[in-house]
């Protein structure tokens, strides 16, 4: 996938950079006072190894906007991307907005990156802006091996409405991914490898009718995107409403609870951990390199080996689940939308989550 080019306008949805920008694009020169002392994300939380997607099209291209890294120190988009007055970085995105060419689902998402020491970022289709497993056969020509992302988040709203309200995606927003590449020079038929699909969702789901959500993460099998068996796998952490409606009570997660996850990949394994206050801690652990499940039972249906060869990244934000999309196959829900903000805002066809740490670096060493 291509990168869109940088944003350093300001529009209609008040979407503005503080500071200039890093590149040679003129900068606006109708910023306010107010804009200037502005507190943004950039602030409060590391944003270096991160470029951001947004449902939005500000610069015309007819696709979402695309932030760089060495502009997100000193950028916001209110409503979609903005520090509240308790230093939380807030992502929201509506049901039917701008998105990524390869998806139906909207998002205000954070995007790993590695920049060199200079500042500099590798482009999409360079292994330098990727992490690997430790079995892969060519590990020398990646930025890391593993990598350990930790977050404290709570969710403020997801999607009240759905045309299938079946359909597991209903009701839900991802709020931390790992992400394998999806590029044509990894891309092999009788595989997964390159197709960008994603070991590691972490959801948040809640009914409308139940006073609090459940958490859950999926494994999605490593296939390509058009064989039938290639779909999620989900475990529970809080409840189970990826494909259960039971109302989980007060072992759930409500809207607005804060709750933790630290995704530790070292080695071939993917170590789990969340966290919440008055919950009971969840850990669970995967080998990413094979097809054993993580109860520890072989998916026959599974890649033998797993992510084993793929480029691999995190993403963490709101990752809206309820797709507008009508349409035979379990990911797509039909949300209702518009795409005008205001009103679906109004209508609750939306999503918002709110993070108060965020933090990537390197793996952690497990004994």
């Amino acid at each position: 996938m291509l990168e869109a080019k940088p944003l350093c306008i300001a529009g209609t949805l008040a979407l503005f950079f503080v500071a200039g920008c890093n590149d040679n694009t003129p900068s606006s020169s109708s910023k306010t006072s107010v804009e200037q002392n502005k507190k943004v994300p950039g602030d409060v939380f590391d944003l270096s190894p991160w470029n951001i997607l947004l449902p939005v099209d500000a610069d015309g291209d007819g696709k979402a906007d695309r932030v760089h890294n060495g502009d997100l120190p000193r950028y916001q988009l209110d409503e979609f991307f903005y520090l509240d007055a308790d230093n939380n970085m807030v992502f929201a995105a509506a049901n039917k907005a701008f998105t990524s060419p390869t998806s139906t689902n909207t998002r205000s998402e954070l995007r790993q990156v590695y920049p060199d020491k200079d500042g500099n970022v590798p482009s999409f289709d360079n292994p330098k802006n990727y992490f690997a497993l430790a079995s892969h056969p060519n590990t020398d020509q990646f930025a890391a091996l593993g990598g350990r992302m930790e977050a404290r988040l709570k969710v403020n709203h997801v999607s009240t409405h759905a045309k299938y309200e079946d359909k597991p995606p209903a009701f839900s927003v991802v709020v931390g991914q790992i992400h394998a590449g999806k590029l044509d020079a990894l891309r092999d038929e009788q595989s997964g490898f390159g197709w960008g699909n994603e070991p590691l969702k972490i959801y948040y789901k809640k009914y409308p009718h139940h006073e609090a959500g459940t958490v859950f993460w999926n494994y999605e099998r490593n296939l390509p995107e058009k064989n039938p068996d290639r779909i999620d796998i989900a475990y529970p952490v809080w409840g189970n409403g990826w494909n259960d409606n039971t109302d989980p009570k007060e072992q759930g997660i409500a809207l607005g609870e804060s709750f933790s996850y630290i995704v530790n990949v070292y080695g071939d394994t993917m170590y789990l951990t969340f966290s919440a206050d008055n919950h009971p801690t969840v850990e669970h652990q995967i080998n990413l390199a094979n097809n054993v499940d993580a109860y520890g039972q072989v998916d026959s249906e599974d890649d033998p080996v797993g992510y084993k060869n793929d480029w691999l990244f995190f993403k963490a934000g709101a990752y809206n689940q309820c797709s507008t999309k009508d349409a035979p196959t379990f990911r797509y829900p039909a949300c209702p939308g518009t795409g005008d903000w205001e009103t679906d805002k109004a209508d609750g066809n939306y999503t918002s989550v709110s993070f108060s740490h965020l933090h990537v670096g390197a793996a952690v060493a497990v004994k």
